[in-house]
């Protein structure tokens, strides 16, 4: 690749070992968020629902109320592992037929689908399913939260109220998206200067802009006093469906009342003398398991025959999942953007959590209503007929979400990522650096890492030994790239591990905002 980066500049982010709680996101504010939770007496659930709302606030074009995802639990009093699914739906209403293919080409967005015309599953309201997030914390909570919810939201609400402070790095995504999100008046009111241009932190300024965020403070207030279900049974969900329907789409009220979030048995398995709990079914978990299951002993350090192995078990791993995986309605079995978080309480518990709105900014729509920003996640359906994941009404959605729990003698550790479909290569790495190589948190997320993620080309780290890169083109596309912060050419992952009584956390060393936050000393 030619590049005018630096060739010398390194990146770091320090790992701190604790007894206390530990929350790696990749918003350090939400992390803060979620470690004074904890040091109020929450445990792992209640620190989430504190992170997963104000990222969706603080980070709101990968995430937010209006998206979908799946966690896994650890339960450390058990020693049990759960998963929990709260994934989108696509509306009873919508019709294929209004999705026609646009005859050549290929979509322009995260996934190489044929070309819909006028990328109506892309962009806009016909793009927007059903969203989860809200159902599927709430049942969390419900279960095994200790704090009460509306004090969980509270710091969401904070957020939204002083609104959005746009730096370098919000000025760059917004940037990235201006002429999507023009083409909405809503999105364009709330991201960009007089609807057209991106607003953008000065070149030497300190002093810093904001986005207002009222709308969606005051959501996250009726969600806070009347409870998760507002968003579906309430106000607020007939608000949101109403503002979908008058820009052309088909979710309805109904549809928003009718979704449930699914507590699910974990699709659990081991290697070697590790073992694994992943969400199964219509996440990327079951091609988590077929990426590992192919890897053969790995031991030492990884060199290139660890990185070959790592490439051939993605590839067929991920070529299983295209051609087999989909919802068919009776078999949930069946033949960039997001963000992830991980948190580990002092007790133990642990939490592996993903929401997304898909792409990044989503359909680029925002509700008036609720002010909140919209999925688009009818794009994770295949627009070609006939196959597993084709689009149809009344469907969950094939995610690429990885949340993982894995285990390794003394140590126990809880990951994810964002990415799309390089999530799960990501995450089997890692996995593997700690498992098979005994990594510690911290040279595990240091460690050069590639992306085999569905198509013919290996993307490898440019950091990399040449030896790996000469072992890899011998039997694949390679393209040689480094890790950067924009754009990603590798996924985004955030981590926690536990190794006896002491926690530590870390997010993507070149994630600028991404931290892992610890417990404060004293508790509130």
């Amino acid at each position: 690749m030619n590049s005018s980066l630096s060739r010398t500049q390194t990146v770091r982010k320090t790992v701190v070992e604790t007894p206390r709680g530990v929350v790696a996101a990749q918003n350090s504010r939400a992390a803060q968020a979620g470690a004074e939770v904890l040091a109020a007496g929450g445990n792992a659930v209640d620190a989430a629902v504190a992170v997963s709302f104000a990222i969706g606030v603080l980070e709101p074009w990968m995430s937010g109320p209006a998206g979908g995802g799946g966690m896994m639990l650890w339960h450390a009093d058990k020693g049990e592992a759960e998963a929990l699914f709260y994934g989108m739906r696509s509306p009873a209403a919508l019709d294929p037929a209004d999705y026609p293919l646009a005859g050549s080409g290929k979509a322009s967005d995260l996934f190489p689908w044929d070309a819909v015309e006028g990328d109506r599953n892309i962009r806009g309201a016909t793009a927007v399913a059903v969203p989860g997030v809200v159902d599927g914390i709430g049942q969390a909570h419900a279960r095994h939260g200790r704090l009460p919810w509306r004090d969980l939201l509270a710091p969401a609400i904070g957020f939204a109220r002083e609104g959005l402070p746009v730096d370098w790095y919000a000025s760059l995504m917004i940037a990235s998206a201006t002429r999507a999100l023009a083409d909405d008046p809503d999105a364009a009111a709330m991201f960009l200067e007089d609807g057209r241009w991106p607003t953008i932190a000065g070149w030497t300024s300190t002093a810093g802009k904001t986005l207002a965020m009222d709308a969606m403070a005051a959501t996250l207030a009726e969600i806070a006093e009347k409870g998760a279900r507002e968003f579906y049974d309430g106000d607020v969900g007939a608000a949101l469906a109403a503002d979908i329907q008058a820009k052309g789409g088909s979710l309805s009220h109904d549809d928003l009342r009718a979704y449930r979030a699914e507590f699910q048995k974990p699709l659990s398995f081991s290697r070697g003398d590790a073992r694994y709990h992943v969400t199964p079914h219509l996440t990327a978990g079951p091609t988590f398991r077929d990426a590992m299951g192919a890897l053969p002993p790995l031991s030492g350090v990884p060199g290139p025959d660890a990185y070959l192995a790592y490439a051939n078990g993605l590839s067929t791993a991920y070529r299983q999942r295209l051609e087999d995986m989909g919802d068919d309605g009776e078999s949930p079995e069946a033949p960039g953007c997001t963000t992830h978080f991980s948190i580990v309480d002092r007790d133990g518990n642990m939490v592996a959590m993903t929401q997304t709105l898909l792409s990044a900014f989503g359909s680029h729509v925002v509700s008036p209503s609720t002010g909140l920003l919209l999925n688009n996640g009818i794009m994770w359906f295949d627009p070609v007929p006939g196959k597993p994941n084709s689009l149809a009404p009344g469907k969950r959605c094939l995610m690429n979400i990885c949340p993982v729990i894995g285990e390794s003698g003394s140590r126990r550790f809880a990951l994810g990522a964002s990415g799309g479909r390089k999530i799960v290569g990501a995450v089997a790495q890692l996995s593997s650096f700690m498992a098979d190589f005994g990594m510690g948190l911290e040279d595990a997320f240091h460690q050069g890492r590639i992306d085999m993620s569905g198509g013919d080309l290996v993307t490898v780290d440019d950091a990399l030994p040449q030896p790996v890169h000469d072992a890899l083109a011998k039997q694949h596309r390679t393209a040689r790239f480094p890790r950067t912060v924009f754009p990603y050419a590798f996924a985004c992952p955030a981590g926690v591990m536990r190794d006896g009584d002491t926690n530590s956390g870390c997010t993507e060393i070149m994630s600028p905002w991404g931290d892992a936050i610890t417990e404060p000393e004293t508790r509130i």
